[in-house]
């Protein structure tokens, strides 16, 4: 799934939307340290609140929210798992039997739970339905398109949510006027930040690959290696973080540590130009970058003598596999920062071509081209030559 395709779920979580449905709704209660269920309740979406309806879906979003490769992640299942969740969720999908689907979103809860522990209760919450998509767009001559034809999907969602205790605090009481200690002791479930969540199966073109799930890690970064693994039974994964860093140690090791500031201008500027590319092809994925590719941009960046065998082996001995690859847009860092004792400078990529590190009198400089005056406390200030 790209960004735009995962918005365009999101988008549909909101009250009486006829082109989301949700079935049913499964809560389960689990205790702390245990990590025993202590109650679940299965009920029609509909049949809540709508003040509750609201405060789920809210929650739902927060599932599908998040950077590619950083929070959300589009996993593959592995092959030949036994007793897969991948299975798993795709009986529950089918389901016809609300008591069936709900034994089945059980063994997940309890896959989760095997090997993982936390220090306060959560809830695991399930909800089944019907994603739909207007095949085309509605004609506002003819009024053909929009919801008269539609492709219909059905998906199964989960989130993991953390509860907190309330903290004793003196209120006041407008009824009764008085002050009196909080005598509230239920447990309050937050809703707004998911520790962890699917999406199954994810939609691509308008069609589902039940080979694939959407994972939200929760913290940036910081996927869950035992819930996709334990949990999930999906292949590993890496972060854009991860990735990125990854790149540079291939770079280091082919060119060596130290290059001027136009090599790794040069380096980012290729990468775009290949995004650009893509996104001009209308590729739905953006690129991925093999050891050649890499080869070619570290060429065209002007690192001299470089040679696509030790590209090659740079890739097997940092990555253990020479097939690995990059997706491009992980590369690219949103800001270069250079940190000096006398100044910090946070810039553009694109930017990095105006600075240059350079000796002059016997001292080290940054020389920064600019376009513009520069004004510092309400001064602007006088230009000087150079020498």
């Amino acid at each position: 799934m790209n960004k735009k395709e995962i918005a365009a779920i999101r988008r549909q979580f909101k009250l009486d939307n006829e082109l989301m449905h949700i079935d049913n709704i499964f809560n389960v209660y689990v205790q702390k340290e245990s990590g025993d269920i202590y109650h679940h309740v299965s009920q029609p979406f509909g049949m809540l609140d709508r003040e509750s309806q609201e405060l789920f879906l809210v929650n739902f979003k927060k599932v599908l929210t998040g950077q590619l490769d950083s929070k959300l992640f589009e996993l593959k299942f592995k092959r030949d798992v036994e007793d897969s969740t991948q299975d798993i969720l795709f009986e529950g999908m089918r389901a016809e039997d609300p008591e069936d689907w709900q034994d089945y979103m059980l063994e997940i809860v309890e896959k989760m739970y095997a090997n993982k522990v936390y220090d306060f209760d959560t809830v695991v919450t399930f909800i089944t339905g019907e994603y739909r998509e207007p095949t085309l767009k509605r004609n506002p001559e003819s009024g053909e398109g929009g919801n008269d034809n539609v492709y219909a999907n059905r998906f199964i969602l989960c989130s993991l949510n953390k509860t907190t205790q309330p903290k004793n605090a003196l209120v006041f009481d407008y009824i009764e006027k008085e002050f009196r200690s909080n005598t509230e002791v239920d447990p309050v479930i937050n809703l707004t930040t998911p520790l962890a969540g699917f999406l199954f199966p994810v939609f691509t073109d308008n069609a589902a690959d039940v080979n694939h799930i959407l994972y939200n890690c929760g913290k940036v970064n910081h996927p869950d290696e035992d819930f996709v693994e334990e949990t999930l039974n999906c292949e590993d994964i890496s972060t854009a973080a991860e990735d990125k860093d990854t790149f540079q140690l291939i770079v280091h090791d082919v060119a060596g540590e130290r290059v001027n500031s136009d090599v790794v201008s040069n380096i980012y500027e290729e990468i775009d130009k290949r995004i650009q590319e893509s996104e001009d092809e209308e590729e739905e994925e953006a690129p991925s970058l093999g050891y050649r590719d890499v080869s070619d941009i570290l060429t065209t960046s002007g690192i001299e003598n470089v040679e696509s065998s030790s590209v090659k082996e740079a890739f097997d001995r940092i990555t253990a596999n020479e097939r690995h690859t990059f997706k491009a847009s992980n590369l690219i860092p949103k800001a270069v920062k250079i940190n000096t004792e006398v100044a910090n400078l946070s810039l553009s990529p694109k930017d990095l071509k105006n600075v240059k590190y350079i000796m002059h009198n016997g001292k080290r400089c940054l020389l920064l081209e600019i376009d513009e005056d520069v004004e510092i406390e309400g001064f602007q200030l006088e230009s000087s030559p150079f020498y």
